[in-house]
């Protein structure tokens, strides 16, 4: 049912609670695990008024160290066919276009769980994919103890 499940991580303990779900639905399905990290948009690094980085040194570095994070990351899916991305600019922006561009069947992705007032002040990435997606996805609240 599910070719392709896109699983956006953030390098937070709390996000790659996901991972177990996208796991085990992988393995049912026969998947394919696109693993995402979308990063702040790069600017150049300025230091007294040096500058130490221009934005596309800066977003090199940041794509390798994702990828690294990434390939760390897909070690918990052992047995699951893995791809990786790094997108840069607004979260849910890019979660949702690289849902698109991969031909995502599935969208699995943490939620922090947050209420109340944290969550007005914080927003909620998870929150605005489910309403703008036009592909399932699955939100695994981050804390609950896993399933045996």
């Amino acid at each position: 049912m599910y070719k392709k499940i896109l699983v956006p991580l953030d390098r937070s303990f709390g996000a790659e609670a996901s991972l177990p779900v996208a796991a085990d639905l992988a393995k049912v399905n026969g998947s394919v695990i696109r693993l995402l990290h979308v990063a702040p948009s790069p600017a150049a690094v300025v230091a007294e008024g040096r500058v130490l980085a221009y934005a596309d040194q800066e977003a090199d570095r940041l794509q390798n160290e994702a990828h690294d994070y990434l390939r760390e990351a897909a070690n918990r899916l052992s047995g699951c066919p893995v791809e990786f991305a790094v997108r840069f600019g607004e979260p849910a922006e890019e979660i949702i276009e690289e849902a698109r561009e991969f031909g995502a069947d599935l969208i699995a992705m943490a939620t922090h769980g947050r209420t109340g007032v944290a969550r007005l002040l914080l927003g909620s990435i998870a929150e605005a994919v489910l309403r703008r997606s036009e592909i399932p996805v699955v939100l695994v609240r981050h804390g609950l103890p896993a399933a045996a």
